[in-house]
């Protein structure tokens, strides 16, 4: 499929030799134009997990001046080959090179930063792999599969230096609406907010598919349990109903974490408290209808699936005088990619900054075990655990396969 190595001491000697003889060209591209800024300026840039989503990242990275698109990894060929063509295209020559293994492309010391679209089980593992490789980040929601993820993709991000942005444009995009009011002070002070999204992940048991000749179905699968290929367990699509990755336990969290990294960033942007973590988890069962009630420090609620409640409908105190805040937005141009890049220049934390997004997609994480156990739960922020509660812990972390360990 192609190999991202950087070149060997030895392969470099030997073309530099060769070109000793020509004299060195600058090229017009090098130097920049008007609208495009000179090489030394440009962010180089690579992509892991290439479909769908991946693809869209790729193309808005791509059809950016200030960014230099070199490399791209996927374990299906033909999806790898295709998202090279799209880079070669856009430059006019074949220099993208593509590889089945991002420890390849993650070697190479010319790329500054990466977005990872891959499905959730790998976040983790790329996000922090990329930070000790020396990359920026910019990493597709949600985020994480398990509770224990965030805190180690936090620490990897703060303790190389490095800019990790998660990837929902809703939060902004989508919920503005909702949020100006909040901070603005027109809702009084906020004590609640709704949340309606599912369903949750379930157990896999599809039968056994020929693997296409193009996948490396082993490397697909990665840190998750071995299982038989079938196109519905691996399929990238947006559903959540049994035909796609996102459907199954093992891979995702179904709706509960896709669309919740959305609805559950909006809610937590709007009630401003993006920055916290609930301290306890409220199963509730009224006649039948369960939902979550999340109760932060602060004392604001944040519930999951309320009856009654439309999705991101607030509470708050109509005819309370509350100071009005400003409300956070995008750095740079082009919004959630133009952020990223901007953060990447000026190294200040990205509007999705890795920790608010680990915040924001643990309450979908805390929900699924309040809803596997069908009770409440405390939450421990300093600890990362449920307190004096073994049975709940068991829910923190999920095994993996060898050599894929956090």
């Amino acid at each position: 499929m192609g190999n991202c190595r950087p070149p060997t001491r030895r392969e470099f000697l030997k073309t530099a030799s060769a070109a000793i003889a020509v004299p060195y060209i600058i090229t017009s591209s090098a130097l920049g134009s008007e609208d495009i800024p000179p090489a030394s300026d440009r962010i180089v840039m690579g992509g892991i997990g290439i479909g769908n989503m991946g693809r869209g990242d790729q193309g808005a990275f791509l059809g950016r001046a200030d960014v230099q698109y070199v490399a791209v990894s996927d374990v299906r060929k033909g999806v790898c080959d295709q998202a090279k063509a799209k880079v070669d295209e856009r430059y006019q020559n074949t220099d993208c090179q593509a590889c089945n293994d991002f420890r390849d492309l993650l070697a190479r010391t010319d790329i500054d930063a990466v977005h990872i679209a891959t499905p959730d089980h790998w976040h983790a593992i790329m996000v922090i792999e990329a930070c000790r490789s020396g990359k920026d980040v910019y990493c597709q929601k949600p985020e994480t599969r398990t509770l224990r993820e965030g805190p180690l993709m936090v620490e990897a991000a703060r303790r190389y230096s490095r800019v990790v942005s998660g990837g929902s444009q809703r939060v902004l995009g989508d919920y503005r609406k909702i949020v100006d009011p909040c901070w603005g002070g027109e809702l009084g002070t906020i004590k609640a907010i709704n949340v309606n999204v599912g369903p949750l992940s379930q157990p896999c048991n599809l039968p056994a598919q020929d693997v296409p000749p193009d996948m490396d179905w082993d490397m697909w699968l990665g840190p998750a349990p071995w299982a038989p290929y079938n196109k519905a367990r691996c399929d990238g699509n947006f559903g959540t109903s049994g035909n796609s990755w996102r459907s199954y336990i093992d891979y995702s969290g179904g709706g509960m974490t896709d669309w919740g990294a959305h609805h559950f960033g909006g809610a937590t942007f709007a009630a401003d408290v993006r920055e916290l973590q609930p301290e306890e988890v409220l199963y509730n069962d009224e006649n039948g209808r369960k939902y979550l009630t999340y109760r932060y420090p602060n004392g604001r609620l944040i519930y999951h699936n309320r009856p009654g409640w439309g999705n991101l409908q607030v509470e708050g105190t109509p005819g309370e005088q509350v100071a009005a805040k400003p409300v956070p937005s995008y750095k740079g141009t082009g919004g959630i990619y133009g952020d990223f890049i901007e953060c990447v220049k000026t190294r200040e934390r990205p509007f999705r900054d890795i920790e608010l997004a680990v915040n924001t997609v643990m309450l979908s994480h805390l929900g699924i075990v309040a809803y596997r156990l069908q009770r409440s739960l405390k939450w421990d922020a300093a600890g990362q655990q449920f307190p004096d509660d073994e049975e709940a812990n068991r829910f923190l972390d999920s095994a993996r396969r060898e050599p894929w360990q956090l």
